[in-house]
């Protein structure tokens, strides 16, 4: 068995080790779901009236000790629906689920800890996989607890989800733990307030960021650079409104299948005083917050006719959505009601899509490995041969999910097939990166789409004369730009490679004679391209010095008596000690040579 594989169990294997050690401590507590995850295992719980604080984890955890010690098997059994639900008699989630599994005619599987004698000492709805004792489970902790709404619905009640972990030896769990730690001085919503970074305010709403000065130069030029290497790259750009007509909506197919996502519609037959008065509209037209920038693009490329020598057709836009999330999942910014996504939609003719996935490949690799350095994982997500809920021709699903296959051989690509986790609309690839506490992130995807083609009826006019419906591929390289702005504030601890970087230097006259020289070296190096801060004599310089350093500036500037006479600069960079003295010419073309 490989050892992600033993992760998987060992980790699925602690949250019932876990449930069967609350059930201990608090007999009357219900459980709710309790899944794993790639590095952690949690299960929910319904205390009822008791009061349950992480003061209370090392009791729990010392049960867990004790089933471990006690090394019990860990078996399967079936069961019918009316033996589940006398097992799990009183518990409402359980009886749920029960009802839920029985409806989809699917067999009801326990997992039971077994004790002396054959008596079962533990049993919960599972269906694995699990280790073979409880013995096997190794050493863990529990981190944490959170709130969660049974089921994700804030409809329903409040329960408290327990996490934990799970490592076979003690030294695993010191490198999570150092991990941990380390994760905590990254946190982007620790450092988004203390770098001045972005803010968000109830005043304004709940997931919508505010990018203050220095976040708004990152995007800036985050936004500026990627937009060059899409143009070098033969993307053209578009722009497409915030709102758009019922009729889109319906039309694409969001209005009946991706509604839980989005919010109630716009009535634009009225003003606001209209509304304030409760005066009726003079006309219903509605309109919705899009929550996806491709009907949009669909429209664009249908108010021309094409032939087959205008294509492939690469558009990308910058495009700013709302989606519904609730209130408690939200989460700084990786979890955000409002966000700009770097959509782009390549419009390209059956012999054209696998250069243009080969293209996109490279894209990715030039953005996510060799600009920022994560590493890359890749996932091809097909379907599901037997099911049937999948648009468009079986050819056309055919050819996609070859040519998926057949680039990443040639590109010489390592990847995990993922059967049924194709949207119904379409197979993609999914690139996930690993920053550098090896923490995985879902960022860029290759997405076929066989349905809005089909409801937009679009074409293009073949070399024969005659309409043939184009391929779409949707592709987000970045995806969501407030999420990579928290991954990237993780990823660099804050301290942004000098082109990337708010403030470049920072220039600290030693006394108030030397602040004329640093004024004309800020402007020289702001018309180079630069951003640099001048901070007065106002304060020590050691004092100035390490605010630089706090703000993680990729330099700090000192002039003095020297540097003035010299026509030089005394260079410190961030996280070293050791000064350079250069002058200011090399300087400036060191600190904008990537800008």
């Amino acid at each position: 068995m490989d050892k992600d594989q033993l992760g998987i169990k060992r980790r699925h294997t602690g949250s019932h080790v876990m449930s069967a050690a609350v059930k201990m401590v608090y007999p009357n507590a219900k459980r709710g779901v309790g899944p794993w995850t790639e590095t952690e295992f949690y299960q929910d719980f319904d205390f009822g009236e008791n009061k349950v604080s992480e003061s209370n984890l090392k009791e729990i955890e010392k049960k867990m000790r004790w089933i471990v010690n006690k090394n019990f098997k860990i078996e399967q059994k079936m069961c019918s629906e009316k033996e589940a639900k006398e097992i799990f008699k009183g518990d409402e989630y359980k009886i749920e689920l029960i009802d839920e599994i029985s409806a989809r005619g699917e067999k009801i599987s326990l997992y039971a800890f077994i004790g002396d004698e054959g008596r079962i000492v533990y049993s919960d709805l599972c269906a694995g996989p699990h280790l073979a004792t409880t013995g096997e489970l190794g050493v863990f902790k529990l981190t944490r607890l959170a709130g969660a709404y049974w089921r994700g619905d804030e409809k329903n009640k409040m329960l408290t989800r327990i996490y934990g972990v799970a490592f076979e030896k003690e030294e695993e769990l010191k490198e999570y733990e150092h991990l941990i730690e380390e994760a905590k001085k990254r946190d982007h919503r620790k450092l988004g307030k203390e770098l001045g970074i972005y803010t968000i305010d109830p005043t304004v709403g709940l997931g919508l960021p505010l990018w203050k000065p220095k976040g708004a130069m990152i995007l800036t030029k985050l936004r500026r650079w990627f937009e060059d290497e899409q143009l070098r790259r033969g993307y053209v750009p578009v722009y497409t409104p915030h709102i758009g007509r019922k009729a889109l909506w319906e039309t694409s197919g969001h209005w009946g299948f991706y509604n839980n996502s989005m919010y109630p519609p716009i009535q634009v037959g009225q003003s606001l005083a209209d509304y304030q008065d409760n005066r009726k509209p003079q006309e219903n037209e509605i309109y919705l917050l899009k929550p996806m920038n491709c009907p949009a693009h669909m429209v664009i490329y249908n108010d021309d006719m094409h032939s087959y020598r205008d294509l492939p057709l690469r558009m990308y836009e910058f495009g700013t959505v709302y989606r519904y999330e609730q209130k408690g999942e939200l989460g700084g910014l990786t979890r955000v009601r409002g966000f700009t996504q770097d959509d782009a939609h390549i419009i390209c003719r059956r012999d054209q899509v696998e250069q243009e996935m080969k293209n996109i490949i490279d894209l990715a690799w030039f953005v996510l490995k060799e600009t920022f350095g994560f590493e890359i994982e890749v996932y091809a997500s097909l379907r599901d041969p037997e099911s049937d809920k999948y648009l468009g021709e079986g050819k056309d699903w055919d050819m996609a999910e070859a040519s998926i296959k057949k680039v990443l051989k040639e590109k010489n690509l390592p990847y995990t097939e993922e059967k049924g986790e194709a949207a119904f609309y379409g197979p993609k690839m999914d690139f996930k990166v690993k920053d550098c506490l090896g923490r995985k992130w879902q960022l860029s995807t290759i997405q076929f789409d066989f349905n809005l083609p089909t409801r937009f009826d679009m074409n293009y006019i073949n070399e024969k004369g005659e309409q043939e419906r184009p391929f779409v591929i949707h592709r987000a390289m970045l995806g969501s730009l407030e999420r990579f702005m928290g991954i990237l504030i993780e990823h660099y601890a804050g301290a942004f490679p000098t082109w990337l970087a708010p403030v470049q230097a920072h220039i600290l006259p030693v006394a108030d004679q030397h602040e004329g020289f640093a004024s004309e070296l800020q402007q020289k190096i702001q018309l180079a391209g630069g951003r640099a801060e001048m901070h007065n004599a106002s304060e020590t310089l050691g004092k100035r010095i390490r605010n630089a350093q706090m703000q993680k500036i990729p330099f700090a500037v000192v002039i003095g008596d020297k540097e003035v006479v010299s026509g030089s600069v005394t260079v410190r960079k961030y996280g070293e000690e050791k000064d350079q003295t250069m002058k200011v010419e090399k300087f400036i073309n060191q600190l904008t040579e990537n800008n």
